[in-house]
């Protein structure tokens, strides 16, 4: 199969000519670089996709867990992480194989009326993102700097523009960021997680015997799989691997997948470690002193002071103000990827940035409950995952597609085994919620 793309298509931005041509060399044997060095240059990818597996929506839905159900949840979050793991890893594959982003194949491969009725989905969930996203990021701004939440709001979008426009000089200097606002979330819950002193026991026990109990703790369960694994970040991913580096050859294809695995299995690591770490900060601080009804960010924001100290307080309010910022650029991005895919059109970066501000800005200036918004939120996402999950492990699975990446028949009985799992848990949701069970 000759895989050569378009060069025109494929020539690199000035920040990444030395990134490409290192993993090039890699590919086709010519590079000295040994061990992890090797690894480098592909890294990247999955980094900008983790940061939506620890956007402020799961700050909601970990801190809501670990306060009202103790230690009880961290094995959904650990679960749901691995789910992450094997929709990532799909992602990325279907971009190396094919060249083309999710929306791309989904344009190519259905008719056009379910092309519109997914675009028009796949943009509601996108902007139900962003408003968790940048609603997260106004509140960090607003707790760290003590300004007013509508201008917060404002901060946010003028900043999230400002990391955007590293895009216009490739994709290397724009994952260094993103990666360093993960790294800054990462060191903020080691510093939390090693304040709490948490129950290792206890979460040893969810882990060992996991269960759900109540409907309450099924919705937050629901909502923390749908603050994990979120349907923008997968046609991103696909469009992040789509054209990065490109290969010539089968063998190039299969040892560019592996860089990638390792890219996956790196960042969604970190990624879960975070989201657990949120979920037990809560256990150990709230829930372990009897205060089970620790219902907002805020809340949790001036309780972990009198319980902790100030420096904790000071800690969870950069890691929040670091989230929402990264994630909301990355939002911004996947819903670009997502229009051009569907329908072949492109509005400015910037007025995309504008016009997702809008719901989040109309939720602060109305006195909504930001924590609550950011929980439904996460819930909305998780109705939206089917739609984005089912073609993409329609599309890995077929030879014509896929080439020498065509899924291994395990890989393809796992993924369609979690996508059952998202759809039923869904269900029942919907059935607990009009039934009252």
């Amino acid at each position: 199969m000759d895989r050569r793309p378009d060069p025109a298509l494929t020539e690199p931005l000035p920040g990444d000519v030395r990134t490409v041509s290192a993993a090039q060399d890699v590919l086709a044997g010519r590079s000295t670089r040994r061990g992890l060095l090797r690894l480098l240059p592909f890294l990247g990818p999955a980094f900008i996709a983790s940061v939506a597996y620890i956007d402020p929506g799961n700050f909601a839905t970990n801190i809501q867990g670990g306060a009202q159900f103790g230690y009880r949840l961290v094995w959904v979050v650990l679960a749901s992480n691995l789910v992450a793991m094997v929709v990532q890893t799909l992602s990325a594959k279907l971009g190396i194989a094919t060249g083309r982003n999710l929306a791309e194949m989904c344009r190519e491969e259905f008719t056009m009326p379910v092309v519109w009725g997914m675009w028009g989905l796949s943009e509601v969930v996108a902007m139900a993102t962003d408003l968790a996203e940048f609603v997260g990021a106004a509140i960090g701004f607003n707790l760290l700097l003590g300004i007013p939440l509508l201008w917060a709001a404002l901060l946010t979008g003028v900043t999230t523009m400002i990391i955007l426009a590293l895009e216009r000089r490739g994709f290397r200097p724009l994952e260094a960021v993103i990666t360093a606002l993960v790294g800054v979330i990462a060191v903020s819950y080691l510093l939390e997680t090693i304040l709490d002193r948490p129950d290792w026991h206890a979460i040893g026990q969810s882990v060992a015997h996991p269960v759900l109990g109540a409907s309450d703790s099924v919705l937050l369960a629901v909502g923390i799989l749908g603050a994990t694994v979120m349907p923008h970040v997968v046609f991103l991913h696909s469009a992040l691997t789509q054209r990065r580096v490109t290969t010539e050859t089968d063998a190039q294809a299969r040892q560019l997948f592996k860089f990638e695995v390792f890219d996956v299995v790196i960042a969604m690591t970190l990624a879960g470690l975070v989201n657990a770490a949120m979920l037990v900060m809560a256990a150990a601080t709230f829930w372990a002193h009897g205060l089970t009804k620790i219902a907002t960010i805020e809340e949790s924001y001036r309780t972990l002071a009198p319980l902790l100290g100030h420096a904790s307080s000071f800690v969870f309010a950069i890691s929040l103000l670091a989230s929402g910022l990264s994630s909301s650029a990355v939002g911004t991005m996947a819903g670009q990827i997502i229009m051009q895919g569907f329908i072949r059109r492109q509005i400015s970066i910037w007025v995309r940035r504008l016009v997702t501000m809008i719901p989040a800005v109309v939720v602060i200036a109305i006195g909504l409950d930001p924590t609550r918004t950011l929980v439904i939120s996460q819930v909305i996402l998780s109705f939206g995952l089917p739609f984005a999950l089912i073609p993409l492990v329609m599309f890995t699975q077929r030879r014509r597609l896929m080439g020498t990446l065509t899924n291994a028949r395990p890989t393809t009985v796992v993924a369609w085994l979690v996508v059952g799992m998202i759809v039923a848990l869904n269900i029942y949701l919907l059935y607990t919620t009009f039934t009252g069970g």
